[in-house]
């Protein structure tokens, strides 16, 4: 099992959408890595040799992956929300930041429903 930036990646897969699993690596990024290295697209991930796993160890160490992307990205959020802009105000109430509508849908982002109950009317 080929072990990359600290994920297992899935032996029975081809190596470009094998190393996708990483976080911060999409197709465009393993299909480079891959041709820098000089291993073909099409090969499977426990078809390569112990070389090749070191060349694209040593290539993604240049890019940023994992937990080094997912604490900047935070980052970038709390700074959002730090200095008040509508994005991050968005974030902080839970809601879809780029202009979706939230009537009807939007539930993923909301959550589930909260149902509100009517007034009853006074009588006289």
């Amino acid at each position: 099992m080929a072990r990359i930036a600290g994920i297992d990646l899935p032996k029975n897969k081809r190596g470009v959408i094998g190393l996708t699993y990483i976080y911060g690596i999409g197709r465009s990024t393993s299909k480079k890595i891959l041709n820098v290295n000089g291993i073909d697209e099409n090969i499977k991930v426990q078809d390569w040799n112990d070389d090749q796993l070191g060349l694209i160890r040593n290539s993604i160490n240049e890019v940023k992956t994992e937990g080094q992307l997912r604490s900047e990205v935070q980052l970038n959020i709390k700074r959002l929300m730090d200095i008040g802009c509508t994005r991050g105000i968005r974030h902080r109430a839970g809601l879809p930041l780029r202009g979706q509508r939230t009537k009807n849908n939007s539930r993923t982002r909301k959550g589930k429903r909260k149902t509100v109950a009517n007034k009853k009317k006074a009588t006289k």
